[in-house]
């Protein structure tokens, strides 16, 4: 099976813009003067550090590829794919189309404040394992979130051995031993 990949929002998720103040463990930072303040939280660069142990880290997100250039040094990571979608502004839902071309034939976890019955729709009709993670925009990114995506793509691992396989090789041993 091929690596499964983690499809990662930024606002919502990383910046949680719909808390009423700044949550505990975040910092506000002017990337746009003329915006508002950009809320994160450098504690999530180790934990998207573990989910890049089990997935392919990939930036579905508005930013583009802003999001190299100004959350992945803030986080410690290294350069990620970037998913291209329409020009800003768009639907939540106009994300769907592009994530479902870029994740073909793949396993996917794709995390996001704003999932749309489209993606749920994408999502239920799709060959490949795929999980959606729905983000509070108020709280973000939360580590049950980190450890249900870890869970989930431990269970794409394959399993030990079948015992039907095994009898299958026992019974290949036994006819060789008969020759």
């Amino acid at each position: 099976m091929p690596r499964p990949m983690l499809l990662l929002d930024v606002d919502g998720v990383l910046n949680p813009y719909a808390a009423l103040w700044c949550p505990a463990g975040f910092g506000e930072y002017a990337f746009f003067p003329a915006e508002e303040p950009v809320r994160l939280c450098e504690g999530h660069g180790s934990w998207l550090a573990d989910l890049g142990e089990a997935y392919e880290l990939i930036w579905a997100t508005g930013w583009g590829v802003t999001a190299n250039r100004l959350l992945a040094p803030f986080l410690g990571l290294a350069q990620l794919p970037v998913i291209q979608f329409p020009p800003a502004p768009f639907r939540p839902e106009d994300k769907v189309p592009a994530i479902a071309a870029y994740a073909e034939g793949r396993p996917a976890v794709w995390i996001d404040d704003m999932l749309t019955p489209e993606a749920y729709a994408w999502a239920d009709q799709r060959a490949e394992p795929t999980l959606l993670i729905a983000a509070d925009p108020a709280e973000g990114l939360t580590r049950a979130m980190v450890d249900e995506a870890l869970s989930w793509a431990a269970t794409l691992v394959p399993g030990p051995v079948r015992p039907r396989r095994r009898l299958t090789l026992h019974r290949r041993l036994r006819s060789l031993r008969a020759r």
